[in-house]
């Protein structure tokens, strides 16, 4: 039985709200405005990273807040250890999402442990981050409620797609269909969007293709160079 609530998600858009280290809009307050404003647009679901921005988004908007903490820079960096977990929950998530590939954890604990753990506690969905069928099914025996293609490409267990990994996206669908498969990873265009949702996927998670600008405008940027004359070109 889908989680009361994941139902209102079905079908829907999650949209990815973060900014990297370093850049403008890395502030919690542009984050809640970002989250808000995709909330008007028809987003079912936010994603959102970080102790501060979790604490101000979930005061602003209605619907889910899907909590990570990044954290370290190699290896297990989303929502990795069991302390970094019980911090996204305080901080106001109504769905806790980790890694959920089968990579050696900082604190030593499996993926299957922080989630009994956590139960103990609470008894808000969890989302897997996963990078292979693998790791998908490990998070589904662990008990978690939903599954997220989020990793795929982003680890040894797969080579990257161009686009979101729609192969590995149908054959998680195909194989688990008790648990929520959310579509993440490369997701850039609405036709990306609507193919991942052709493949039965539960829910589709947009992020850099909506809320970041910089890389946004990068693409469009790269588009035009490829129009210019070359510098040899305008000497003749």
């Amino acid at each position: 039985m889908t989680h009361p609530l994941l139902e209102p998600l079905r079908g829907r858009l999650i949209v990815s709200c973060q900014a990297y280290p370093g850049e403008p809009m890395r502030h919690p307050e542009t984050m809640a405005q970002v989250a808000a404003s995709v909330e008007a647009a028809g987003a079912a679901a936010v994603r959102v990273q970080g102790l501060a921005d979790l604490s101000l988004v979930s005061g602003r908007v209605d619907v889910p807040v899907i909590g990570i903490w990044k954290s370290g820079e190699r290896g297990v960096t989303i929502t990795p250890t069991l302390a970094h977990c019980r911090a996204v929950l305080a901080a106001g998530a109504d769905i806790l999402a980790l890694d959920g590939t089968r990579r050696e954890r900082p604190d030593g604990l499996s993926v299957a442990e922080t989630v009994r753990l956590v139960r103990e506690e609470s008894d808000v969905p969890i989302m897997a981050d996963c990078d292979s069928l693998e790791s998908a099914f490990a998070a589904a025996e662990a008990g978690v409620e939903i599954v997220g293609t989020t990793l795929a490409g982003y680890t040894p267990a797969r080579s990257a797609t161009d686009g979101p990994d729609l192969e590995l996206l149908a054959e998680i669908v195909q194989a688990l269909p008790e648990v929520a498969v959310v579509a993440e990873g490369r997701i850039h265009s609405p036709a990306q969007a609507r193919a991942a949702a052709e493949t039965g996927a539960f829910a589709v998670a947009v992020g850099t293709a909506i809320t970041h600008p910089s890389t946004i405008t990068s693409w469009f940027d790269a588009a035009l160079r490829e129009t210019r004359p070359s510098t040899d070109a305008r000497a003749s």
